[in-house]
């Protein structure tokens, strides 16, 4: 029998034959999961977690947004980043051109 808690629901099930367990219908629900759904299974000290691919996802942003400094745009500070990086690239582009007409023309080795 399900024993419903707020969030919280436990229940028991029975490993089969071949080490298949059934996932209640509460559980599943509560989940968000579906059958042929992709879920993660942690074990740890005894205990096995089992995460909808949803959930571990916005769990993992959630933690790295503890990481980001209030007002920090990570999309801008890419941006700025690949902007920067075309800059540098344009310029060793150009560098490498004029070292090569220098060199048709004779002026370098």
């Amino acid at each position: 029998m399900d024993e419903v808690n707020k969030s919280l629901i436990r229940s028991k099930a029975r490993i089969s034959g071949n080490g298949r367990i059934v996932i209640p219908a509460a559980i599943r629900a509560q989940l968000g999961i579906k059958p042929g759904d992709t879920v993660f299974m942690d074990a740890e000290d005894g205990v096995l977690k089992i995460e909808s691919v949803p959930t571990r996802i916005a769990r993992i942003q959630s933690e790295i947004a503890k990481s980001i400094p209030p007002g920090v745009s990570l999309a801008d500070e890419l941006i700025a980043d690949r902007r920067e990086e075309v800059r540098r690239e344009r310029e060793e582009a150009a560098r490498d051109l004029e070292r090569s007409r220098l060199r048709r023309e004779g002026k370098i080795a």
